[in-house]
C-alpha cells in the first residue's frame, strides 16, 4: 500500500503539474481509500480487481492528457509554464483523488481481511512492517534514479501476487491490466528522454543558437533551466552580472552559489575571477547534466566544489564558512515536500532567519545577493523588506523587466560594501510582511487559505462522506469508535508538523523526508511492540504523557535547536519529536487491541487521518508551531469520548 502511495504521489506530479503544489492531495486519497479498504471487510468476499483496473486507465489518461497550472491563482504564485492546458484544476483534482482512493481501496481490503484472523496487535504489526518495507524500497528506486516503469512492473507483480485467480481466463483479465501499466510507463520512459531525479521528470534537448551550444532543461514538463557559456548569456542577459556590479570591494575569494543547477551561475562566478566556489545544488540530476554537458565544464574547474544538498542546510552546517558573495541563483522548485501542505523545496530559503544566516557567513566587505523572475512587484518588495530586517539596511533593487518582474536584490554587509544605482524605494502598504520559519510561504501574499484549497478540500470532504456512507453503511457502525477518529486527524498534524520541523532542522532533501516518514513508523511500531510486551501505564496516564510531550514540543524552538551542533541537535530534536509520537501510539495501541470490530476501528482511525490532511492548511494561517495547539485540542476531545470501560484497562 504504502509503496504504490508513494509511486501516485511522485508521479502524478511529474505529469500533472497541479500535483507538484498539491501532493497531499494524493495522500489524502490514498487515507479515504485505504480507510475504505478496511470498511468493506465483510461486505463482500470478492476479489478487488477493481484496483488494477482503474490504475490501468489512470495511466494511460495521465499520459494522453498531461496539465499545466495558470501561474496566479488568487493570492498564491506558481512557477510554471507561460500557458495553461488540459482540463481545469476544479476537475483533474478531485478526479485524480477518487482514481487514488479506488486503486488503494484495493490492497487496503486484503490486508483489512487479515485482521479478523489475528490478534490485533500482531496485525498490526505487520501492517508496519509492511509499511517501512514498501518505504524502504520506494527510497531505494529514487536513490538509484529509477524510472516509472520499474514502479509500475513492482506494482503489476504485486497485483499479480495478492490477486492471482485459479481460472485462465481470469488470469489473462488480471494480466491485461498489468500490461497496460507497465507498457504505458515503458513508453513514458523510452519516448520521454528523461532522467527521474528524486524530485523531477528531467528532461533536456541540446541546441545550436546563432552558433552557442546550450542545453533547455525541463522538469515536470515545465521549461527550468538553461545551460549557455557564461560570456554569452551576460551579454544576452546583463542582469546576471549585476550582483558582481553591486559589490564595492570586488572581491571573489570565497563565493558561495545557492541553486548551481546546471552550472551557468557557476561559470559566471569563475569568467569574474572567483577563486574558491561551493555549488549548492538539492537535485543530483541537475547538477549530473552540467557536469555532462555544460559548454564551459564548470565543474570540471579545480575552484568548484560541489554540493549535493539543501541550501539552508548548507548554511546552518557550515557555520565557520565566510564568503565575499553569496548568491542564491533562482532557486525555484516546481515541487512541495511531500506530506506538507504548501512548503516547498526552496521554502526555508527565503525566511527573515536565512537571510539572517547568508549574512553571518560574509566577510566583512561582503555581499549576498539573489535574483528570479519575480512575477509581481509585492513579491519584489517582500524580499527587499526581507532582505533590510535581516541586514539592517536597504538593500539595492534592480527591476530589470517591469513584466515579468525580473529583478536582482543584493546587500552589503554595511551599506558601504553595497553599490546601489538608485536607492530603493522601500516596502509599501501592500508589500506582505517577510516570512519566518514558522510560516515560511513565500508565495503567499495574504494570511489566508487560497480559494482554490478551500474549494478542493471541501469537495474531497463532500465526495469522502459520499463514498464511506455507499461503502460501510450508516455511520452509526463507526460511532464507538469516534476517539480513534480523533486520534488519526491529531497524529496527522502532528506528522506534518515533524516533517516540517526536520526539513528546517537539517534539509527539504528527499532522503531526509524518507528518515521521517520511517522514524515515524519505527516510533509507531516501537509503541506496539512495547504495548504488547509489557504492560503500560492506563490510557488516562498515557494521555498524560502525550500532552505533556506536546507541550515539550512547543517549548523547545526550532531557533534554539538550530543553534546546536549538529549531533547534538539530532538527539535533541529525535527526543522532542518522537515523545508525542510513541505516547500517541501507545494510546491508539490499547485502545485498538481492547476494539470489539478492528476493521471498522483501522478504518475509521484512516478516515481520520485524511481529515488531518484537510486541517494541515490551517498551518497556513497559524504557522506550523500553532499545529501542536490544534492537535492538543483534537486529542483532548479524543480523551473526553473515550468509553468509560478504556479508562481503567
Amino acid at each position: 500500500m504504502l509503496f504504490l502511495e508513494l509511486a501516485l504521489i511522485r508521479w502524478t506530479g511529474s505529469n500533472i503539474v497541479h500535483l507538484s503544489y498539491f501532493t497531499n492531495f494524493v495522500l489524502l486519497g490514498s487515507f479515504l481509500g485505504i480507510g475504505l479498504g478496511f470498511l468493506r471487510v465483510g461486505r463482500t468476499t470478492r476479489q478487488p480487481y477493481y484496483s488494477p483496473i482503474v490504475l490501468a486507465i489512470l495511466v494511460p489518461i495521465i499520459l494522453l492528457f498531461p496539465v499545466t497550472v495558470d501561474r496566479q491563482a488568487e493570492g498564491i504564485l506558481y512557477w510554471t509554464s507561460l500557458s495553461t492546458s488540459g482540463p481545469p484544476a476544479w476537475l483533474i483534482l478531485p478526479v485524480i483523488f477518487m482514481a487514488a482512493a479506488i486503486v488503494l481501496m484495493g490492497p487496503a481490503e486484503l490486508v483489512g481481511r487479515c485482521f479478523p484472523e489475528l490478534e490485533r496487535l500482531e496485525a498490526y504489526r505487520y501492517d508496519l512492517i509492511g509499511s517501512l518495507t514498501g518505504i524502504g524500497l520506494f527510497t531505494a528506486l529514487s536513490f538509484l534514479s529509477a524510472p516509472p516503469v520499474v514502479w509500475g512492473a513492482i506494482a503489476a507483480i504485486a497485483y499479480a501476487v495478492l490477486l492471482w485467480p485459479r481460472t485462465v481466463w481470469a488470469r489473462v483479465a488480471l494480466a491485461v491490466p498489468a500490461l497496460v501499466i507497465v507498457g504505458a510507463l515503458g513508453m513514458e520512459t523510452l519516448t520521454a528522454g528523461a532522467l527521474w531525479s528524486p524530485y523531477y521528470k528531467v528532461t533536456y534537448k541540446n541546441s545550436l543558437w546563432n552558433g552557442v551550444p546550450l542545453m533547455d532543461i525541463s522538469v515536470n514538463g515545465i521549461p527550468h533551466q538553461q545551460a549557455t557559456p557564461a560570456k554569452s548569456k551576460l551579454e544576452w542577459e546583463g542582469q546576471y552580472g549585476l550582483p558582481y556590479a553591486r559589490s564595492a570591494s570586488g572581491k571573489l575569494d570565497d563565493v558561495l552559489i545557492v541553486g548551481a543547477g546546471s552550472g551557468t551561475d557557476v561559470s559566471i562566478a569563475l569568467s569574474k575571477g572567483a577563486k574558491r566556489v561551493d555549488a549548492v545544488e538539492i537535485d543530483p540530476k541537475l547538477l549530473e547534466l552540467g557536469r555532462t554537458y555544460h559548454p564551459d565544464k564548470p565543474y570540471d574547474d579545480p575552484r568548484v566544489t560541489a554540493h549535493v544538498t539543501d541550501g539552508r542546510a548548507f548554511l546552518e552546517r557550515n557555520s565557520d564558512k565566510k564568503y565575499d558573495l553569496i548568491l542564491f541563483a533562482l532557486p525555484d522548485s516546481l515541487t512541495l515536500v511531500s506530506g506538507a501542505s504548501s512548503l516547498r523545496l526552496e521554502s526555508y530559503l527565503f525566511t527573515q532567519q536565512a537571510m539572517e544566516a547568508a549574512r553571518d557567513h560574509l566577510k566583512p566587505d561582503g555581499v549576498f545577493s539573489m535574483y528570479n523572475y519575480y512575477r509581481e512587484t509585492w513579491l519584489v518588495d517582500r524580499l527587499g523588506s526581507t532582505m533590510q530586517a535581516a541586514f539592517g539596511h536597504k538593500p539595492c533593487v534592480d527591476v530589470v523587466s517591469e513584466a515579468g518582474q525580473q529583478a536582482v536584490i543584493t546587500a552589503g554587509l554595511t551599506t558601504g560594501t553595497q553599490k546601489c544605482a538608485a536607492e530603493w524605494a522601500g516596502a509599501t502598504a501592500e508589500t506582505p510582511p517577510p516570512t519566518g520559519d514558522d510560516r515560511p510561504f513565500l508565495y503567499l501574499k495574504d494570511r489566508t487559505i487560497p480559494q482554490i484549497y478551500i474549494i478542493t478540500l471541501g469537495l474531497i470532504l463532500i465526495v469522502s462522506m459520499l463514498a464511506v456512507r455507499a461503502v460501510a453503511g450508516p455511520y452509526r457502525r463507526m460511532r464507538p469508535y469516534a476517539d480513534l477518529f480523533l486520534l488519526g486527524v491529531a497524529f496527522l498534524l502532528l506528522e506534518t508538523k515533524n516533517v516540517t520541523g526536520f526539513a528546517l532542522l537539517f534539509g527539504t532533501t528527499w532522503v531526509v523526508n524518507a528518515i521521517v516518514f520511517g522514524g515515524v513508523l519505527v516510533a509507531v511500531l516501537a509503541a506496539v511492540e512495547v504495548t504488547r510486551r509489557f504492560r503500560v501505564p492506563s490510557l488516562p496516564v498515557m494521555y498524560g504523557v502525550l500532552l505533556g510531550g506536546l507541550v515539550l514540543a512547543w517549548l523547545v524552538p526550532n531557533s534554539w535547536l538550530l543553534g546546536l551542533p549538529l549531533p547534538v541537535r539530532a538527539v535533541v530534536a529525535v527526543v522532542v519529536a518522537f515523545l508525542p509520537i510513541f505516547a500517541a501510539n501507545v494510546v491508539f495501541a490499547k485502545r485498538f487491541a481492547d476494539s470489539e470490530n478492528g476493521t471498522l476501528a483501522f478504518g475509521a482511525n484512516l478516515l481520520g487521518a485524511m481529515v488531518g490532511g484537510c486541517l494541515e492548511y490551517l498551518a497556513l494561517v497559524v504557522g506550523y508551531q500553532a499545529l501542536l495547539i490544534v492537535a492538543g485540542l483534537i486529542y483532548l476531545m479524543a480523551f473526553a469520548l473515550l468509553p468509560r470501560t478504556a479508562r481503567i484497562a
